[in-house]
């Protein structure tokens, strides 16, 4: 129990909550993208919740968090148009 264990050990945590990260975002992604045809603001609002939390666990690998949010936000607005256009409702 030296130093050096303590500090892999401290790193490996980190890297869990970047791996947590990519697996919600992954997770708002796919959510969003089904929320478009199927009740707007029942499914992506609650997946871009789950991205902006990604978002901010994620410290060094932030590009999948950052594209999960504007996955979701796009796919709230295009969803949106949709139910409009298609006169389903949004919730």
């Amino acid at each position: 129990m030296n130093a050096d264990s303590q500090i892999i050990h401290e790193g490996s945590g980190r890297r869990s909550a970047e791996t947590v990260a990519g697996y919600l975002s992954a997770m708002a992604i796919f959510v969003g993208l089904i929320g478009i045809a199927w009740h707007p603001l029942r499914l992506i609002l609650p997946s871009l919740v789950i991205a902006l939390v990604a978002s901010g666990m994620a410290e060094k690998s932030r590009r999948l968090p950052f594209a999960a949010v504007f996955i979701c936000t796009g796919c709230l607005f295009f969803g949106f148009t949709v139910a409009v256009a298609t006169s389903n409702p949004l919730w």
